[in-house]
Order: C-alpha cells, then structure tokens, then sequence
C-alpha cells in the first residue's frame, strides 16, 4: 500500500518503512508526526482525494533534523562592479513512514 501525501508544499509518494526527506518540521527527534493531507492512497482498494481522501492519515516517527550541503548563491552584474556571494543551508526533517490509515 502506498499514499502521495502532501507536505512543506510538495507532494511525496510513501510506503510503510519508507525514510523520506521533508521540508522542516517543528518536532523533535523521536516524536511521531501525522500528515492528514492525503491525497490519494494505492494498492489494492484505491482512493482518490477531491483534493483530500477524507478519514485518511499517514503516521510518521521523526528520526533526525538537520541542514543539507551548502549551496552558494553568487549574484553580480556584468561591468559594473557588482557581486555578491552568499550561503544558503535548507534545513530538513528525516522521517520513517510507519503507517497508512485509509
């Protein structure tokens, strides 16, 4: 069974025992988060969402946060003497999936 579930303003296809990367979360390392904006759920009875299935949730266990790689950002503009370098780390929460409630 697998659901698409909509998180941090993206949309993630999961499966139980799956480890995903989502946008930041505000919870700690060992706590089980809920996602309730399921928007469609496989397997062998499908639903599908207008725009969410109702009733269906997926439940997660958060197992670390963190901040990705460092991606620089240079800005300039051509002969005028204008340039600009900066770093930007995206912050991330790591959750298991443990379980599709359809």
């Amino acid at each position: 069974m697998y659901a698409i579930i909509e998180t941090g303003g993206k949309q993630i296809k999961v499966e139980e025992g799956q480890a995903i990367y989502v946008e930041k979360l505000a919870a700690s390392e060992g706590d089980s988060v809920t996602f309730d904006k399921v928007l469609f759920v496989g397997g062998e009875n499908v639903k599908v969402g207008s725009p969410l299935v109702a009733g269906a949730t997926v439940t997660a266990k958060v197992e670390k946060q963190g901040r990705q790689k460092k991606l620089v950002v240079f800005k300039y503009k051509a002969k005028k003497n204008y340039h600009k370098k900066q770093g930007h780390r995206q912050p991330y929460t790591k959750v298991v999936i443990e379980k599709i409630n359809a």
